[in-house]
């Protein structure tokens, strides 16, 4: 293949660094929002969030327009998971926030099991909990313990400002979810340093970091990172607009993938950022310096992280390699 946009259309693409919320499409938002006759602003290329609480105060004004009950989220989630197909991404791992689930007062589970109805043919979705730092409030401690036995509930992710305190109970349930057979992931690195990457990785032992990009700081960490076998879900579009000082063209991830750290690439809240999966790839290629055999490479480590059957996850590897040549 000569051009760049057929082979990244060809391979088949993971996502497993989604929030829901954030993933929000467009044409809903001015379904209920009529005042936004053009995208944000946020969508212009090289545009920059002031800081973390510029970035949040505007994806939960949007999300907030919009979810406000389960059928809400499952009309969301069908348009969401058929832009995947359309972009040849056939695994996806989404979150849907435990905050929204307390401000609003909806069921959880009701709203796990909308975004599972609307998950299409030819498309595997694992759902996840995200939960925030201070997320085991009184009212929602019992929910957190129920969500544990949730059958369809693929895990639980930490979520939020990551400068807020690891509260006493978040060690501990992140091993109860484990002993429940629910995969674990957590937050860390994106603003926060290093440091907290190996506190989490100590405290919390999660099975992913998600971004986890300022590891790069240190290389021991990222040798210890390798050794456990740990991913990091990675999303250079949202870093380059979000995080202080980082650009694609200078991401992290080159420091990352180089030092044999299994990377994989998502959009993590397209609402915000106006990407997709294919911006993603091509960003990395075009500004990252990505060549075509990495690219093939991020795309074979979503799918050795992705929950699968062992017989899709070699048919997939084999799909990728045949395009390779």
């Amino acid at each position: 293949m000569t051009d760049l946009t057929d082979f990244i259309a060809a391979l088949p693409k993971t996502e497993t660094h989604l929030h829901i919320e954030g993933a929000l499409p467009f044409e809903l938002l001015q379904r209920v929002r009529p005042e936004f006759k053009q995208p944000p602003a946020s969508w212009a290329r090289d545009f920059k969030f002031r800081d973390f609480a510029h970035f949040e105060e505007e994806l939960l004004a949007m999300a907030f327009s919009w979810y406000t009950s389960p059928e809400r989220y499952h009309e969301a989630a069908k348009l969401i998971f058929a832009g995947h197909l359309r972009q040849n991404v056939r695994y996806v791992e989404t979150s849907f926030a435990s905050g929204v689930v307390e401000f609003l007062g909806l069921d959880g589970q009701e709203v796990l099991a909308a975004i599972r109805a609307a998950v299409p043919t030819g498309l595997e979705v694992r759902v996840f909990f995200g939960i925030h730092h201070n997320g085991a409030g009184p009212k929602m401690l019992p929910v957190l313990e129920q969500a544990l036995g949730w059958r369809d509930l693929a895990g639980i992710d930490l979520h939020g400002t990551e400068s807020f305190p690891i509260e006493p109970w978040t060690a501990p349930y992140w091993a109860a979810a484990r002993q429940a057979g629910k995969k674990t992931k957590a937050h860390a690195g994106e603003f926060m340093g290093a440091p907290f990457v190996r506190r989490i990785l100590d405290e919390l032992q999660p099975d992913r970091i998600e971004h986890g990009v300022r590891a790069a700081e240190d290389p021991a960490l990222l040798t210890e990172i390798r050794r456990r076998g740990v991913a990091l879900d990675v999303c250079p579009i949202s870093n380059h607009k979000l995080m202080p000082g980082v650009a694609l063209e200078t991401h992290p991830i080159r420091t990352l993938f180089d030092a044999g750290v299994t990377v994989t690439v998502s959009t993590d809240d397209p609402i915000s950022f106006g990407n997709t999966i294919t911006d993603e790839y091509i960003a990395l290629a075009e500004r990252g310096g990505f060549n075509r055999a990495e690219l093939a490479q991020i795309a074979r480590n979503g799918w050795l992280v992705a929950d699968v059957p062992a017989t899709t996850r070699a048919a997939m590897l084999a799909e990728i390699n045949r395009i390779c040549g």
